[in-house]
Order: structure tokens, then C-alpha cells, then sequence
């Protein structure tokens, strides 16, 4: 529940800090006071649109804060274990909220920082707000459907089955996505493009090996005559070459060995350097072997390197990418070709998923059957509390379209209501007017309010439009809904006042210069006189206080809740 409340520079709000407890509790105060504006500060709290507009006057920013007791709550619980939010041992919760005068909104759980839309999906679990405009959200399908599944559908089915449709769904996708990829004039494109490049059989590293290939044996003539110029110039020319002469000059030394150190070096330099020429000439004699002149073999290499890059330029690629290429395309020809089975596949899990679908949406279907008559006497019995005993409330099912499905089951749902006896029951958008449709949705709310997984209702002038026995009947509904959750009312009526188990007055000072709310916890006077005034004006007399006590009185001698 709603433990406390602090709000800084909203609107006429400079500083406010209220407690709330358990059982229903009223806001009451004059007409501008403030009221709205503290529930609407709840709402921006629990992640409600901001306007720059709320910053109060002068000042930077608006400041939120809401702390819960989430120890009853499991789902509430469940959410913040789930999206990794560190929970209070004591079971608080803290939400905190600040919207600059520029437009821009901070949000945090406990401290850690969020955004908007995980403030409303918490929110949702902790309080729900019901003002004058959900009396129209009445009128709507879907939050009919709702109401009639908080109050009989077993949640954990409802979940199981909105799983099992995005399940359906994706599968769906999946199957719709492989046909949108079958094109069969690519697929032939595809399949004769791998078959081209299969043929011609690409290897890596081919085309750079084929290049080096043709450049030797393309220069194999002139390499042959390098190496016979080579090997005449120092051993092979017969009219003189290095060899000899390097002979030569060592007979002419010979007989000097003896006489000089210096010649007898030099004459073992020379047999050295005529060693290492005749190793150089018959190296060089064998390298003649590896430029061999052969034609042949060099039209294969200048054949296979054209096909090579006529195959390149026409997929613009490089030569040397061909094999990747080839490869690539038989792979995606190998997914292409097994698309066959992987929609079978599909197919056969689409059937699966249909039949658990259908199965599933029939037992949602059949709990809500089971418990729209429950619900429908139920409302009846507090409308007719609310001055419309002859008023009947009716559900109508419809089934969707054959081929129509919804993550909420296979059927739509519509409240009809005959507020007055001979009239057919129609669509409450139809048949009821603006203060018989206030009373039905109040009705509703109160009926399936004891069976929603929120802990905590606000009840923002939902009571507009009526008054006298009928307001008194709608303090006891919401009083007796407090039994069971926490109930925050707005209200203008003393009949719903007195019958709270906490009251709280709005006012609104100002000195001329200035204007700001407050709020306060009355004491047992100060709801007497508030409920006096409410009665008569701002000097009640004698007799409304007397009336006051009266009422006070009643709701204490028909009920001693404790808390």
C-alpha cells in the first residue's frame, strides 16, 4: 500500500509531505484547494505524462516521491526481482520522480535510476487511479474484457496464453520470412552461377601461382641467355675467360712463392677465387635447367589465367577471390535448397502451437462463461445500493473471425446494461446516461476491485452527480472495499466523508503575493467541523455539527475496523 507521499513545487504545492494508512481514507477541502493535484501527483509518480507546466512558479523543478509497503505483494515484487531492482528487506519501496522547468523528467525504484515506462509498468501493479474519464474507458472492449478476467480468469492462464500467441506469432514470422526469401528465378540464378564457378573449380592461391608461372616461363629465353653470357665471361669462353686468367697469373707467380709472405697469400687468394668460380659456373649450368623454353605449357598458363579473369570481371570480383566466391554461393545454395525442410519444419510446429492455442484460449474462454454470471449479479446488487435496483447487467460474447486471432483469447466481450425495466440491454455508450453510467462503472469497480491484484485504489470524484442515500450507500461500498485493499477517495460529499477510516483536508492560503496547499490528518473534532462544513458552508451552525456527529457516530456504531 501507499505509505507515504511527499511532493516539492508542484503547482500550488511548495512542500507537502503526507502519511497514508490502510483501509479507505478521504481528501476533502474546497473546491481548488488541491485535492486533484495531490492524486495527480501520485500519477506522475507512478510514471503519468509531465508537462513543464506543473513546476511551480519560480522554481526549477518538481519533485515526487512514494514510498509502498510491497510485503503483500507478490506480483509488485516479483517485477522488481525480475528487472534486477534491489528489494527492501522491510518491504519498502521507494519511487521517486523530478521534472525539470525545461521539460525534462528523472525517474528512480529504489534509488536506481529507470525510465518512464518502468515507472508504469511498476505502477500498475501498486495503485490503480480511477477519475471521472474512466467512466468513459468503461465503454471500451478491451477494458471491459479486463474487468470481467480480473474478476474470474486465473492469471497464470491469462499469462500462459498471451506466451503461447507471441510464440505462435514469431513462428509465424518465421515461416513468412523463408517464403518471402524463395524467389525462384534467384534461386536459378543462384544455382547456375555456383554450377559456373564449380566448374571452372577455382583454387585458392591459383591465380597468384599461375601469374608467377607465366612470367617465367615468358622470360625464359632471355634468362637462358643471361646465364650463358654469365658462364663464357668467367669459365665457358674458350678465347679467354675469368678462369683462365685468374690460371695464368698464378704460373707467372709461382716460382715468387717462396721469395715473399705477400705473393704466397695472394697465390692461395687466386686458387681460392678460381675454386669459388668453378662452383659458380656449374651452379649456374644447373639453373639452366629451371628456365626450360616450353611453349606448350606456357599457352596452358596464358588459357587458364584468361578464364580466371574472364570469371572475375563477370561477378566483379578479384581472380584471386573466385574460390571464396564459389564457396559462398554453394553454401547459400545448400540454406536455399534446405528451405523445403526448415518450412516443413515450421509447419509442423505452427500446427503444434495452433492446437495448444486453441485449447488453451477454449479453458480462458470457459472461465469467463463460468463467471460472468457471478459478476453480473454481483453489479447488479451494487448498482441497486446505488439507486438503480431495476437496472439489469448482461455480458455478451462474441467469437472472433475464423481467422482472427488475439493474444487474449478467441472471443470479444461487451457489458450490456438495461437501466430501466422493458428496455433491451444494450451498450453502455447507448442506453445509460452520464450519472446512470457514473453508478454502473462505480459498481463495477467496486465488484471487481475485491478480486484485482492491486493493493491500492484512488477514487478521484468519482462521485460526482450524486448525493443523499445514494452517497451514503457508495461511503459504505467503498468503506467495506477498504477491508480489503486500500481505498484513497476524493471527495465533496459528507456522506462519503464520514464514512472513511481516515480523513485528510486540502487548503489552499495565499498572502496576496503567494498561493500554496496543504494537507493535514484531521482528529476526531477537526472531521466533525470539516464534515459540518461540507454540509452547510464555511460557518456551519449548531445544527449541521450536530448532523456531523450524527454521521461520525453512525459509521462508528456500524463498524470498529482496526488497524
Amino acid at each position: 500500500m501507499l505509505k507515504r507521499l511527499s511532493i516539492q513545487n508542484y503547482a500550488t504545492v511548495r512542500s507537502l509531505a503526507v502519511e497514508f494508512g490502510p483501509g479507505m481514507s478521504v481528501l476533502t477541502g474546497e473546491t481548488g484547494a488541491g485535492k486533484s493535484i495531490i492524486v495527480g501527483a501520485l500519477g506522475l509518480a507512478l510514471g503519468a505524462r509531465a508537462d513543464k507546466g506543473i513546476v511551480r512558479a519560480s522554481e526549477t523543478k518538481t519533485a515526487i516521491a512514494a514510498e509502498f509497503d510491497i510485503c503483500g505483494n507478490d506480483a509488485a515484487r516479483a517485477w522488481l526481482e525480475a528487472n534486477d531492482f534491489s528489494a527492501d528487506l522491510s518491504g519498502a519501496c521507494l519511487i521517486r520522480r523530478s521534472i525539470a522547468s525545461d521539460g525534462r523528467s528523472r525517474a528512480f525504484i529504489n534509488d536506481a535510476p529507470v525510465t518512464v515506462a518502468s515507472l508504469q509498468q511498476l505502477g500498475v501493479l501498486l495503485v490503480d487511479i480511477v477519475s471521472q474519464r474512466e467512466h468513459q474507458a468503461l465503454m471500451l472492449r478491451q477494458t471491459q474484457r479486463k474487468l470481467l478476467d480480473d474478476y474470474c480468469v486465473e492469471p497464470e492462464l491469462l499469462a500462459e496464453l498471451r506466451s503461447l500467441h507471441q510464440a505462435w506469432q514469431a513462428n509465424e514470422r518465421a515461416i513468412a520470412k523463408l517464403r518471402d526469401g524463395g524467389d525462384d528465378s534467384q534461386f536459378d540464378l543462384l544455382r547456375y552461377q555456383a554450377a559456373e564457378l564449380g566448374e571452372l573449380g577455382a583454387e585458392d592461391g591459383e591465380a597468384e601461382a599461375l601469374e608467377r608461372e607465366q612470367r617465367r616461363l615468358g622470360n625464359a629465353g632471355d634468362s637462358l641467355a643471361a646465364l650463358a653470357g654469365a658462364l663464357a665471361a668467367i669459365a665457358d669462353n674458350e678465347s679467354g675467360n675469368a678462369l683462365d686468367s685468374l690460371r695464368q697469373g698464378g704460373q707467372m707467380l709461382e716460382e715468387l712463392r717462396g721469395a715473399s709472405g705477400r705473393v704466397a697469400n695472394a697465390l692461395e687468394l687466386l686458387d681460392s677465387a678460381g675454386i669459388q668460380i668453378e662452383e659458380a659456373a656449374a651452379d649456374l649450368r644447373a639453373a639452366a635447367d629451371e628456365f626450360p623454353i616450353d611453349p606448350q605449357r606456357l599457352a596452358e598458363v596464358d588459357e587458364r589465367l584468361g578464364k580466371l579473369h574472364d570469371m572475375a570481371r563477370k561477378h566483379k570480383v578479384r581472380p584471386v577471390e573466385l574460390a571464396q566466391l564459389a564457396q559462398t554461393l554453394a553454401r547459400r545454395l545448400e540454406e536455399i535448397e534446405g528451405r523445403g525442410e526448415a518450412l516443413r519444419q515450421l509447419g509442423e510446429e505452427d500446427a503444434k502451437l495452433r492446437e495448444q492455442y486453441a485449447a488453451l484460449a477454449c479453458r480462458v474462454g470457459g472461465q469467463r462463461r463460468a463467471g460472468a454470471g457471478g459478476l453480473t449479479r454481483a453489479i447488479e446488487q451494487q448498482i441497486a445500493r446505488l439507486g438503480m435496483g431495476k437496472a439489469r447487467v448482461d455480458i455478451r460474447f462474441e467469437a472472433l473471425d475464423k481467422d482472427a486471432v488475439a493474444e487474449n483469447g478467441l472471443e470479444k466481450v461487451e457489458f450490456l446494461v438495461a437501466a430501466n425495466p422493458g428496455q433491451p440491454p444494450g451498450p453502455l455508450a447507448r442506453i445509460a446516461s452520464g450519472g446512470e453510467l457514473s453508478r454502473i462503472s462505480l459498481a463495477i469497480r467496486v465488484v471487481t476491485a475485491s478480486t484485482s491484484q492491486t493493493p491500492s485504489l484512488v477514487f478521484d470524484e468519482v462521485d460526482v452527480g450524486i448525493g443523499g442515500g445514494v452517497a451514503a450507500q457508495l461511503g459504505d461500498l467503498l468503506r467495506g472495499l477498504g477491508g480489503s485493499a486500500q481505498v484513497l477517495c476524493v471527495t465533496h460529499q459528507p456522506q462519503v466523508a464520514s464514512r472513511a477510516h481516515w480523513h485528510y483536508s486540502v487548503s489552499k492560503h495565499s498572502d496576496g503575493a503567494d498561493t500554496q496547499s496543504a494537507i493535514r490528518q484531521l482528529d476526531a473534532e477537526a472531521r466533525v467541523l470539516e464534515i459540518a462544513r461540507m454540509l452547510a458552508g464555511d460557518a456551519p451552525g449548531e445544527a449541521p455539527i450536530a448532523h456531523a456527529r450524527q454521521m461520525l457516530k453512525l459509521k462508528q456504531d456500524a463498524t470498529q475496523e482496526s488497524f
